[in-house]
């Protein structure tokens, strides 16, 4: 399994944002966000490939009862699966982070899961080849229901500007199954001010329309640095 990076940090995200965990970083994806933070796991991805059992020996190292597996997207490799079974053997609390656009039978605490809107979408001169690839696969919905009905889950969507909102709406309203209670909306940007003003008015849409806003408190403490 390719990995980028192993490192203890603190959650920033979702339902638990705040609690010391270990991140497995997978490297490669089959999607290209524009606004990607870790594009060296995605735009150029780069990381050394890594047995199971050496994985599991660097997580047990850093001694941290929650691991985050993340990307890139994790779901790309089958290896995730013995990696999910070898974490259950440890006692973890496992959270994926995915896309919800690829199914493995993993072994999950947390289901996280990013849908990817058509805000994300690179455009056309900046790689006419992934504009078309990124926009064919970047929803699969069969994907995100199997996901959901197989785990605990939170849904977290990316929002960029006001009228990402109305995308989402039609989104929740295709996917009824999704409970309401379990979705976060949080500002796209990798930087504080940015994050500020997107969230200035997302806060307020988030509580008018009872979803979860979900700030992204590692991009706050610690900016985009690798390894935090």
């Amino acid at each position: 399994m390719r990995i980028a990076e192993i490192y203890k940090s603190v959650q920033g995200e979702g339902f638990l944002t705040g609690t010391e965990s270990v991140f497995v970083r997978a490297s490669g994806c089959n999607l290209r966000c524009w606004f990607c933070d870790t594009p060296f796991t995605s735009w150029r991805p780069e990381g050394d490939d890594l047995e199971v059992d050496e994985i599991l020996r660097q997580v047990t190292q850093l001694g941290c009862s929650h691991v985050v597996v993340t990307g890139g997207e994790p779901m790309l490799f089958a290896e995730l699966i013995p990696l999910c079974s070898g974490l259950r053997d440890l006692g973890c609390h496992i959270t994926i982070e995915t896309a919800g656009t690829l199914h493995l039978p993993v072994d999950c605490d947390l289901m996280s899961i990013s849908p990817k809107l058509a805000n994300s979408t690179p455009t056309l001169d900046r790689d006419a080849k992934w504009h078309d690839r990124h926009e064919r696969s970047r929803h699969v919905p069969d994907v995100v229901r199997r996901l959901i009905d197989e785990h605990p889950y939170q849904i977290k969507f990316v929002v960029d500007q006001p009228l990402d909102c109305e995308e989402i709406e039609s989104y929740l309203d295709e996917m009824a199954e999704i409970d309401r209670d379990r979705v976060m909306l949080m500002p796209q940007g990798t930087e504080s001010q940015k994050l500020a003003a997107t969230g200035s008015w997302l806060q307020a849409y988030c509580a008018a329309h009872g979803y979860h806003f979900c700030p992204r408190r590692h991009i706050e403490l610690f900016g985009v640095a690798r390894g935090t």
